[in-house]
């Protein structure tokens, strides 16, 4: 047994490692590609954050790439931003945290590090502090419109 995510989850020894090795790989995969990465990396930095904040720190159209994420239930829409448009804000979900076995966001290591280990300067976008004031909750129309699901968490 292993806390993650605020639960507990059943994990197999390590001497069973290959025979489950053998059986994951004969399930189709559900690798992430780099880009969806990156924009995983930078919502659960930065969240709540908006597609275009997400595309300003990557410098790419992430609209695609947020679509798979949200289909694949490891980001929600948690609110709107408090601007013209009033443009959805992302963030993680529970099963971010279960599938990257986090117990919770403080486990996400320091940009700082990472940066450092990996031998090149993070973005700038990425390692600015934003106060959220701007966010604005959900509304029944929000959910009503269609563009926004209602996320039940699993326990």
């Amino acid at each position: 047994m292993r806390e993650i995510a605020g639960g507990w989850r059943i994990s197999t020894r390590p001497q069973h490692h290959d025979f489950i090795r053998k059986y994951l790989k004969s399930r189709p995969s559900a690798k992430l590609s780099l880009p969806a990465l990156e924009t995983l990396a930078v919502i659960a930095y930065k969240q709540p954050i908006t597609s275009l904040e997400i595309a300003e720190i990557r410098g790419v159209n992430t609209s695609g790439v947020l679509s798979t994420l949200l289909e694949r239930h490891l980001i929600k829409i948690v609110g709107r931003k408090n601007v013209v448009g009033r443009p959805f804000l992302y963030a993680t979900t529970k099963e971010f945290l279960i599938r990257f076995g986090l117990k919770d966001l403080n486990d996400l290591p320091k940009i700082e590090d990472m940066a450092e280990a990996l031998g090149f300067d993070p973005p700038a976008g990425l390692m600015e502090q934003s106060p959220r004031e701007d966010v604005l909750p959900l509304t029944e129309e929000d959910f009503e419109s269609g563009k926004v699901e209602k996320v039940e968490e699993v326990e």
